[in-house]
């Protein structure tokens, strides 16, 4: 049973959910929970201009949705009545496919968001008490480009017409889809992965030696309660349990020992907390498999048993079984019977010779970042100088060091190129200047998107000297063209765009404003700079998300993290208007398009 021990406490309690969504509800059935089904009748009236992004409204609109189901039933069973309540809820206002929305989404990336509400519920003092339990889940999808022909096919099936996002992933609808990153039966319809760790957490069975029993009054059980599901509420397909039952409290959560005085539960079980103690034995375990070429071997050829790879890789056959099979814990390989291979993402990414390979990148990390944080507890002591040695670390000290740097930042501009070139439209500069532009990877991506542009890529001679090996057919584009420079000290090629992609952030402030200052005295009045950077924002789930960048920032002498609206106020300061943002690479990125304002 997928929720075991989970859904053994369920079993002899009464559980409705509050949804008439059938999707929802196989989910839920095929992972072994039994319910029955109560629509909520809540309003969606919430002003959905008020909340700060798509997933605060969502999870609102399931705490009211459950919160509603939880007062019928108080209300039905009287005075006496305890149990729990779910709701789960997608951020409404998206009608069904039509030509249009499939123009729209056809060779995008869009996000499908889910908020949930865990509700328990006990009788205090005559009045219900509840208490909550929020998440959110979301999962990118990406549509494939498809012809009009073919949308429309799929829009004349029909199965668009009765789906809140306007396809059916799980159906027809899968032929739209180039990937999903994330939960797909969140976008089926609910994040069951999600909730499965939240019930572990709330309703994890104690040990005996965390039991303790107390003693005062309980409030008395109820056996039945009003049989509500034939009654269909107004709200349009919200999502929501309640539990209770025949002599019992509610499931175990944070207050389920006061719920009827039988017991006191342990706290939560802190799965993700352990899963971030672990989480250094992960990293290292994928970068050594990089530096052993597991997964070069892997591609090449495959299915292959432990000992074969060792004799490939002239390592252990026991010490290469563990490493092999830590890689299939972590997902990044398949054992079968006949040995071990690479999943799609290891032979896409971490082989060394794929054209979107970040080989290089875990490289640089094994090599130098893994050892910089070593010394993490020295940088936040004494400060960034001292975990560097004192001294500010360049990439160009040596060729390899320099190789080695710009195969990392290849991979990771190749990942990003395309979602960085095509933000915005950026078809009235003729002609850009990539600064810092290492490899070429982003400004082929211009060239490619923008057959009027010609790209200058301006970087230091030592990295230069190397781009030959990294151009597709080993010299660059007519359209692109490579020049050795200091932004800092040379002059500046000329150009309608300047690119600075993950530039500012290696830099102080002071440092940060002379290279505005001299773009904005290069660029002519019509020109612009477009800005790609990590963020440190004060929202946490944005926090969260740059996690890497944050914690880069302690480590790294010389620059400081930003965030979006700092970087605004910087492009503003230096004269740029009509500043432009958005985000790119699954929100890893923030761009930002300023325009040169002319002189007054």
């Amino acid at each position: 049973m997928a929720l075991s021990p989970v859904i053994g406490k369920l079993l002899h309690k009464r559980v409705v959910l509050a949804s008439a969504s059938p999707r929802r509800r196989e989910i839920l059935s095929q992972a072994g929970l039994r319910f029955e089904v109560v629509p909520s009748r809540f309003k969606e009236t919430l002003d959905k201009a008020s909340f700060p992004a798509p997933y605060a409204y969502a999870m609102e609109t399931a705490k009211q949705k459950a919160l509603e189901v939880a007062a019928r039933m108080y209300q039905a069973s009287g005075p006496g009545w305890e149990g729990g309540g779910l709701g789960a809820e997608r951020p409404r206002g998206v009608r069904p496919v039509t030509s249009s929305a499939s123009c729209r989404l056809n060779g995008k990336e869009h996000s499908v968001f889910t908020g949930v509400a865990i509700i328990h519920c006990c009788s205090k003092g005559g009045q219900l008490d509840t208490d909550v339990c929020q998440f959110h889940e979301e999962t990118t999808v990406r549509f494939s480009r498809l012809s009009e022909e073919l949308l429309w096919e799929y829009i004349d099936s029909g199965e668009p017409m009765d789906k809140a996002g306007g396809y059916g992933i799980q159906a027809l609808g899968g032929m739209l889809v180039e990937y999903v990153r994330g939960d797909f039966l969140n976008v089926v319809g609910f994040p069951l992965n999600h909730f499965c760790k939240k019930l572990v957490e709330l309703y994890y069975p104690p040990g005996r030696h965390d039991v303790r029993r107390v003693k005062h009054d309980s409030i008395p059980a109820v056996d039945t309660f009003e049989d509500l599901s034939d009654v269909e509420g107004g709200g349009s397909d919200p999502a929501g349990g309640i539990e209770g039952g025949p002599g019992g409290q509610a499931a175990a959560g944070t207050r389920g020992a006061e719920a009827n005085g039988a017991v006191e539960s342990p706290p939560p079980f802190p799965a993700d907390l352990l899963e971030l103690i672990d989480g250094f034995k992960a990293s290292k375990a994928l970068f050594t498999a990089c530096k052993l070429k597991v997964f070069d071997v892997l591609k090449d050829e495959a299915p292959l048993k432990a000992a074969e790879v060792a004799g490939r890789i002239d390592a252990s056959v026991c010490g290469t079984g563990r490493l092999l099979d830590a890689c299939v814990a972590l997902g990044l390989l398949e054992k079968t019977d006949g040995g071990y291979r690479n999943t799609e993402v290891a032979s896409r990414h971490l082989a060394s010779d794929g054209e979107y390979s970040l080989h290089g990148l875990v490289t640089h990390h094994d090599d130098h970042a893994w050892e910089l944080f070593t010394r993490l507890e020295v940088a936040v002591r004494q400060g960034p100088n001292a975990a560097a040695g004192g001294k500010v670390e360049d990439p160009a000290q040596s060729q390899q060091t320099t190789l080695q740097f710009m195969q990392a930042m290849h991979g990771l501009s190749k990942l990003t190129a395309r979602r960085v070139a095509t933000a915005f439209d950026l078809s009235r500069f003729t002609s850009a200047c990539d600064l810092g532009g290492c490899t070429g990877a982003l400004a082929h991506e211009l060239a490619h998107e923008y057959p009027r542009m010609r790209v200058t890529v301006f970087d230091l001679p030592d990295v230069l000297e190397h781009v030959a090996c990294f151009q597709p057919g080993g010299r660059p584009s007519e359209r692109i063209s490579f020049v050795p420079g200091d932004f800092f000290k040379d002059s500046l090629p000329e150009a309608e765009l300047y690119v600075l992609s993950r530039i500012l952030h290696d830099w102080p402030d002071d440092q940060v404003h002379a290279l505005l200052g001299r773009l904005s005295g290069r660029c002519k009045p019509g020109g612009g700079v477009l800005v790609a950077e990590e963020t440190v924002d004060e929202d946490p789930a944005a926090a969260r998300s740059n996690l890497a960048a944050a914690l880069s920032l302690l480590v790294r002498p010389r620059g400081r993290g930003r965030s979006g609206a700092e970087y605004r106020d910087l492009l503003e300061q230096h004269g740029f208007r009509d500043v432009r943002v958005a985000a790119a690479a699954g929100g890893a990125l923030h761009l930002l398009l300023g325009t040169r304002a002319s002189p007054p």
